[in-house]
C-alpha cells in the first residue's frame, strides 16, 4: 500500500501558458494516432483495405479528435448528470473542470468518420477497421492521465498493492482503477487488436473485435472503480459504465458475426 504522490496537475509551465496532464495525454493520444497510422498507411495490405492515403489519414485525425472532445463532454452531460446540466447549462463548456464520457467521446467519433466518410465517398466500415486499433494506447494515455491526477479512483481494498487517494477525502486503501484500464483497454487491447488486424478480415471485423475486446474490459474493471458517488450502483447492482459497456459488446459480437458471414 502506498500514497497517491498528488502530482502537480500543471505538466509544462512555459510563462502564463500551463499545459494540465490530461490534456497533454490527449496530445499524446492524437500523436499515437497519426504515428502508428503512418506506420499502417505504408503496408499496402492497409492502405488498399481502408482506401486512405496519408494526406486522408491527417484530414481523419481532425474529425476523429472533434468528434471525442464534443462528444465525450455531451456523453458525460447526458449519461452522468443530465440534471445538474439542464439547471447550470453554461457549465457544459467549462472543460477545463473535467468531465467526459468514454462512451460519449466514442458515439462522437463513430458520428465524426460517418460524416467525413460520406462527404469523401469511404466506406464507413472499413475506415473504422483501420482507426480501431489505433485507439487503444490513447486510451490508455488517458487513464494515465487519471492516475496522475488522483481521480476516479477504485473500491476499497486490502490488497498489498492498494493506494490511499488524498483526494477522496479519507485514508483508506483503493484499488488503482485507473492503472487496471490502462493495462487492460489501452496496453492488452492494444496487443490483441494490433495482432488482430494484422492478418485480412471481413469487413467490419476489426471495429466490432474493438467493441467487444474494450466492452468486456471496461465491464470488468468497473468492479474495481469506484461508482460516482452522484448515482451510485444502478440497476442489477451495476455501474453507469457497465451498463453502457454491456450493448457495446453485444454490437461488436453482431459485426464480428456479421463479418464472418461474408
Amino acid at each position: 500500500m502506498f500514497v497517491h504522490p498528488q502530482f502537480d496537475p500543471v505538466a509544462i509551465s512555459l510563462g502564463p501558458v500551463a499545459i494540465r496532464w490530461y490534456g497533454l495525454m490527449y496530445l499524446i493520444a492524437f500523436a499515437g494516432f497519426y504515428v502508428l497510422g503512418r506506420l499502417r498507411l505504408r503496408r499496402a495490405q492497409f492502405a488498399n483495405a481502408s482506401q486512405l492515403s496519408v494526406t486522408e489519414h491527417e484530414d481523419l485525425l481532425f474529425w476523429g479528435a472533434l468528434g471525442v472532445v464534443l462528444g465525450g463532454r455531451l456523453g458525460y452531460v447526458i449519461f452522468y448528470q443530465p440534471g445538474y446540466f439542464l439547471a447550470h447549462p453554461l457549465e457544459i463548456f467549462a472543460l477545463w473542470q473535467g468531465g467526459m464520457s468514454f462512451h460519449g467521446g466514442l458515439l462522437g467519433v463513430l458520428a465524426a468518420v460517418a460524416l467525413y466518410c460520406a462527404l469523401r465517398g469511404k466506406q464507413f466500415l472499413r475506415v473504422m477497421d483501420f482507426v480501431a486499433p489505433l485507439v487503444p494506447l490513447g486510451l490508455a494515455a488517458g487513464r494515465l492521465g487519471n492516475f496522475i491526477n488522483g481521480e476516479l479512483w477504485g473500491r476499497p481494498t486490502e490488497m498489498p498493492w492498494g493506494v490511499v487517494f488524498p483526494q477522496a477525502g479519507d485514508a483508506i486503501a483503493r484499488h488503482p482503477s485507473q492503472l487496471y484500464q490502462f493495462a487492460g483497454e489501452g496496453l492488452l487491447l492494444f496487443a490483441w487488436l494490433w495482432w488482430y488486424s494484422a492478418r485480412p478480415r471481413g469487413v467490419g471485423a476489426v471495429s466490432g473485435m474493438f467493441l467487444l475486446g474494450y466492452g468486456l474490459l471496461r465491464f470488468l474493471a468497473e468492479f474495481g472503480r469506484e461508482p460516482d458517488a452522484f448515482l451510485g450502483l444502478l440497476t442489477m447492482g451495476l455501474t453507469m459504465g457497465q451498463l453502457l459497456s454491456l450493448p457495446m459488446a453485444a454490437a461488436g459480437v453482431w459485426l464480428i458475426l456479421r463479418a464472418g458471414r461474408k
